[in-house]
């Protein structure tokens, strides 16, 4: 019998989690008391026990970051969390400004330096190709370079014609499974009237 070992690099992660966040109600620093911090430690010398090569601290307290840092072997990565950990980590969504959506402004983590403000020019960038695409002007012959030639169109057009009822009735049947196997389409939730 052979046997396979596949090994995984696995980061920690210890505090926020925001895939956690309908848990824990919303996006919370964590390990604000002291009860909380040691258990933040603890979590954070377990993930080195079970082999974790570093630790993500998010949103907890400078110290506490600081703490579980100096009680590792492995480097933590520190998010909100402080000057403390052996390195630094924003998302860079934020630290760019690359989401303009009010809401997303309103809730910018407290903790994230912006360093640019790039999501005005990547809406306005968005609108743009939106309107040349509806319009027709996008992509256009500039933006369309790879052509057939004439006898190689005609060939072409010659199969399609050959198959072309085929072709329709696959496609209308195609387009009855995916409506009817789409739950959405079946109850009216895409806003349009059956």
């Amino acid at each position: 019998m052979i046997s396979y070992f596949v090994i995984v690099a696995v980061m920690g992660h210890v505090g926020l989690t925001p895939q956690a966040i309908s848990v824990i109600g919303g996006f919370r620093a964590q390990g604000r008391t002291a009860t909380r911090a040691r258990a933040l430690l603890d979590e954070a010398l377990r993930l080195e026990d079970a082999g974790a090569f570093a630790v993500v601290l998010e949103c907890v307290p400078g110290n506490v970051a600081e703490a579980i840092t100096k009680s590792l072997e492995i480097p933590t990565i520190g998010i909100g969390a402080g000057a403390g950990t052996s390195g630094q980590v924003l998302v860079y969504h934020d630290m760019l400004g690359m989401l303009s959506h009010p809401h997303h402004e309103q809730f910018m983590p407290k903790f994230c330096k912006r360093y640019a403000q790039v999501g005005h020019a990547i809406k306005d960038g968005l609108e743009e190709f939106k309107a040349d695409v509806e319009s027709g002007e996008f992509p256009g012959n500039e933006y369309s370079p790879y052509k057939m030639n004439e006898s190689e169109k005609e060939l072409f057009d010659d199969l399609l014609a050959s198959d072309a009822d085929e072709r329709k009735l696959h496609h209308e049947d195609n387009a009855k499974k995916l409506k009817q196997a789409d739950e959405y389409e079946q109850l009216s939730l895409y806003g349009h009237k059956k």
